[in-house]
Formats: structure tokens, C-alpha cells, sequence
């Protein structure tokens, strides 16, 4: 088979696995201690989620706090690496590392992709990619997970969350989520009670 098809088919299938990958990072790395390895749980779930909560703290209030939106610098090459080895026995049995390259390129490209969308998601400037209407899906099904943390574990691309069931569309409950013309309208549909109030 052709080389650039061969680079171009492992990352489009390694792009669908890495919501896997990220779907399973967020959930059992970034939102509970992995043994002595901490790090990621502190970073996330303990700093992250307490400053960026589901109301209007969910963008940017303290300027300091942006250093909290990314990921560390060295996570994208390490994440790349550790998500490509799978398909190491892939590349030497067809005898092409094109595979390995082009899954090691989806991932990249995914995890980039990531870091970007969820940096305007705290931070919104009405970049032109927020105007869009999949960048608002994402948006919303973010807000949910800063809302309900075991829930919506994706943010690029919610395939995982759909298909292993922890994907959310709205609140049970309403509350008060933030403004902004790049959120969407996640309140229950039923006019569910505010959360907080005696029904």
C-alpha cells in the first residue's frame, strides 16, 4: 500500500482510538491518585476543578489561575508516545513505520487539539473557532463535566463517553452556568428545579 495512505488511514484510526485514550487518561489519572504518582490528580481534579467550576468561574477570573488550563509542557510528547506504542507490533509486522508515524501524528494532532479547545473554553476571546457550532457542543458538554466531574471525561471528541456510558447533554438539575455566546443552553428541558431551592 501506499505510504502516505498507510500514514493517513493510522491517523485517522488513531485519532477515534485517542478519544479512548483521553476518555481513560481523564478518567482514571486526572480524577483519582494513580498509587504514589499524584501528580496528575493534584493538578486536575484538585486545582483545576476547584478553580474552574460549572458558574461563571468557569472562565478565567484571576489571571494567575491560567496557569492551571494547560497541561504541563512535557505531556504532549510523553502522552504521544505512551498512546503510539500499541501499534509498534502493527508498523513491524506490515513492515512500515508510516503506521507508527501516522498514528503518533492522530495523537499529536488530538492532543493539540485538545490543549487549544480547552484553553478557549476557560478563557474565551471569541476566537473565530468559537463561533462554530461542534466548538459550542463541546463547550456545553465541558461545562457538564466541570459540573458532574464523573461525567463527559472528553473534550475533543465525545465518542468514548457516548459508547462506554458517561456521556451527559444537560443538567439534571438547574444552576447557575456561566454567559457567553460560545455556551450553550445545558439546563434540564423540564424546568427541574433549581438546585438549592425546596420543591
Amino acid at each position: 500500500m501506499n505510504p502516505i495512505a498507510l500514514f493517513l488511514i493510522s491517523a485517522a484510526v488513531w485519532w477515534l482510538v485517542s478519544s479512548f485514550f483521553e476518555w481513560s487518561l481523564h478518567r482514571y489519572v486526572m480524577h483519582r491518585p494513580l498509587g504514589s504518582f499524584t501528580y496528575p490528580f493534584k493538578a486536575h481534579a484538585l486545582i483545576h476543578h476547584q478553580i474552574f467550576k460549572a458558574d461563571h468561574t468557569y472562565h478565567l477570573i484571576n489571571e494567575p489561575d491560567w496557569k492551571t488550563i494547560p497541561m504541563a509542557w512535557w505531556n504532549g510528547p510523553v502522552l504521544t508516545i505512551l498512546a503510539s506504542i500499541p501499534v509498534i507490533p502493527v508498523a513491524v509486522w506490515l513492515h512500515s513505520w508510516e503506521v507508527y508515524f501516522g498514528a503518533a501524528a492522530g495523537t499529536f494532532l488530538y492532543y493539540s487539539i485538545y490543549e487549544y479547545i480547552h484553553w478557549c473554553m476557560h478563557l474565551p476571546k471569541t476566537r473565530l473557532v468559537e463561533k462554530t457550532w461542534a466548538y459550542r457542543r463541546l463547550n456545553g458538554h465541558h461545562l457538564l463535566h466541570h459540573r458532574y466531574m464523573h461525567k463527559n471525561f472528553n473534550v475533543v471528541f465525545p465518542l468514548a463517553d457516548f459508547l462506554l456510558g458517561t456521556l451527559v447533554v444537560r443538567s439534571k438539575l438547574s444552576f447557575a452556568q456561566p454567559k457567553g455566546p460560545s455556551v450553550p443552553n445545558v439546563q434540564p428541558l423540564d424546568g427541574a428545579a433549581f438546585e438549592g431551592a425546596s420543591v
